[in-house]
């Protein structure tokens, strides 16, 4: 399928997303954010694919929201009187439960380009990378769930200082208090983030997307019992599948498994 903001590829089990707005430095737009739901749709169906890798063309991940729509936006709710909302699709629920996700953060990732990542699976960024929930700094709100989701990666601390600053945070920083899990050179983003994304994607597919299940659902659940029941459930599950049949035997047989057989 051909799109006008987004640009696809696929390198073996792993999907690749190119934000391709680099005039605007890939400002997010409805219409871009359709295109990546739709292309996830289709690799979230599809067995050949295991991970998908979030990046953007040119000096910027994500700049934030398309400012030309937030104009027309507040003369439109001027006139009808209605709310502004964003609308469309809850992408932090839908990258919950799509497969394995992980952003290469080349540059800028503001606003709306930093609440993209957080619900990534994992977050790999470029030494010139500079991350900003600046929502405060248009006079808004962090939203799709960013006041929670950036608060268990950084902190409190941390999450409150950048909400309420809106401040920059470069890479160091981000590794530091949690924000991203690797830092390195702009040029070897993509082939840092396509070796995850392969370590993740040839991992036995149903178990990865039930462990993606638990971490979504067992850190803000203070009933210990109750997460260790929803793990003990899924590991019956999992004791039953053909990949740990598979990995049994590789390991007895002294090779590596191949995975997602049964599809």
């Amino acid at each position: 399928m051909t799109y006008e903001n987004i640009l696809t590829e696929t390198h073996d089990r792993v999907g690749i997303i190119r934000f391709n707005r680099p005039h605007k430095l890939n400002a997010w737009t409805a219409e871009m954010s359709a295109e990546i739901v739709d292309q996830m749709t289709v690799w979230n169906d599809d067995g050949a694919i295991g991970a998908i890798i979030l990046t953007g063309e040119g000096r910027s991940f994500c700049a934030g929201a398309d400012l030309d729509g937030f104009a027309e936006r507040i003369v439109t709710s001027k006139e009808s009187g209605e709310a502004i909302s964003r609308g469309g699709v809850s992408l932090p629920m839908f990258m919950q439960r799509s497969k394995p996700i992980i952003a290469a953060i080349n540059g800028y990732a503001v606003g709306v380009g930093l609440t993209m990542i957080l619900p990534c699976d994992v977050r790999i960024a470029s030494t010139e990378a500079k991350l900003s929930i600046r929502f405060i700094k248009m006079g808004l709100m962090p939203e799709l769930g960013s006041t929670r989701i950036l608060a268990q990666l950084v902190g409190l601390g941390n999450a409150t200082d950048m909400c309420l600053t809106g401040r920059m945070v470069g890479a160091e920083e981000a590794l530091r208090i949690g924000l991203v899990t690797q830092v390195t050179q702009p040029e070897d983003l993509l082939a840092v983030a396509m070796e995850k994304a392969a370590e993740i994607a040839n991992n036995p597919p149903k178990a990865v997307m039930m462990i993606k299940e638990l971490l979504a659902k067992n850190p803000q659940d203070a009933d210990l019992e109750a997460v260790m029941e929803r793990e003990g459930l899924r590991d019956q599950i999992a004791r039953r599948q053909p990949d740990h049949a598979e990995a049994v035997a590789a390991f007895m047989e002294k090779r590596a498994p191949v995975f997602g057989k049964s599809g």
